[in-house]
């Protein structure tokens, strides 16, 4: 098994506020990032796909193609947007990095060929915290 990685940047603002709660919980919680003007960071994500390379290309899997997969279904509804307000998937759901990766998975998959499988995703919201993610059957 061959496991191939593509990186992948965007810029994105959003805010962690559980509406449930009230506003000192949620400073409580959260802290800055709980800020009414909201914050941003500079996301890098990293798909990986796995299979056994093409005997014909030696790939598993085309990354220009992937690269364009992950543009049209991920990055151009992401970049530099507020994840709370203007991405359709992340509506009504908590904005914190774990859900965020979740949902880039689901918007993923459905775009992918059926001989390829993603692995893993890993999104890095600054340089010490980053969130991996196998998938929903993943069993680690």
């Amino acid at each position: 098994m061959v496991y191939i990685t593509r990186l992948e940047h965007f810029n994105a603002a959003h805010k962690l506020f559980n509406p449930a709660w009230s506003r000192e919980k949620n400073e409580a919680v959260f802290g800055k990032c709980a800020n009414e003007n909201w914050h941003g960071h500079n996301f890098e994500l990293f798909v990986t796909l796995k299979g056994e390379p093409n005997p014909d290309t030696g790939f598993v899997y085309d990354v220009k193609k992937l690269s364009i997969i992950v543009k049209e279904q991920v990055i151009d509804k992401l970049d530099h947007k507020n994840l709370n307000v203007d991405v359709a998937f992340m509506r009504d759901k908590l904005c914190s990095i774990e859900n965020l990766v979740i949902g880039i998975w689901h918007e993923l998959v459905p775009h992918l060929p059926a001989d390829v499988q993603l692995h893993c995703l890993k999104l890095s919201e600054t340089p010490r915290i980053y969130v991996e993610y196998y998938g929903p059957d993943a069993r680690i």
